[in-house]
């Protein structure tokens, strides 16, 4: 999308403003998003956590999904309230670059730890499937992991590339 714009250095007064602030936006939408998907885990599973049987896999499923959707909930309110669209404009080159790297780097560093979460809930299914020991709570746990895990790695590695595109769009600033 952006990618494609001519910008050359030229441009450099009035792209760089516009840049910034389309950024800043993405930024926003893409809380927004988290936000929206844990708000609906939040009722769902909030809902079905006491629906479901008592020490039931479902039961730890939801219970999961709900203390998961917590955090989720404060990191998107958080990333919403850290995004200044309207606050940019005044940024130089080098730190439009600053700002754009960094958050990338969090978008992929969160990619990782999505792979984690997802492993972790391959070893707890695994774990409830051998033990004796009220297996449903890790069976729940682990299929929560999945989803939850499951949809940030979509989440952070798609949010990842469309972000990116800003990036090709401040390097052709930087050439001649």
């Amino acid at each position: 999308m952006l990618a494609f714009l001519p910008f050359t250095a030229a441009l450099l007064p009035t792209a760089l403003p516009l840049l910034n602030q389309s950024r800043e936006l993405l930024a926003e939408h893409g809380m927004a998003v988290l936000g929206t998907w844990a708000l609906l885990n939040l009722l769902v599973s909030g809902y079905l956590v006491t629906q479901a049987d008592a020490r039931t896999e479902g039961q730890y499923f939801h219970q999961m999904n709900v203390g998961w959707n917590f955090v989720n909930v404060l990191l998107a309110v958080l990333g919403m309230l850290r995004a200044h669209p309207n606050q940019v404009a005044g940024l130089t080159l080098a730190a439009s670059l600053d700002a754009q790297f960094d958050f990338e780097k969090i978008l992929l560093l969160n990619a990782g730890l999505d792979v984690a979460y997802v492993m972790t809930g391959s070893w707890l299914r695994a774990r409830g499937a051998t033990t004796p020991k009220r297996p449903e709570r890790l069976l729940g746990f682990g299929r929560s992991l999945w989803l939850q895990g499951g949809f940030l790695l979509v989440f952070d590695i798609g949010f990842y590339f469309v972000y990116h595109q800003h990036a090709r769009a401040l390097l052709q600033l930087v050439q001649p």
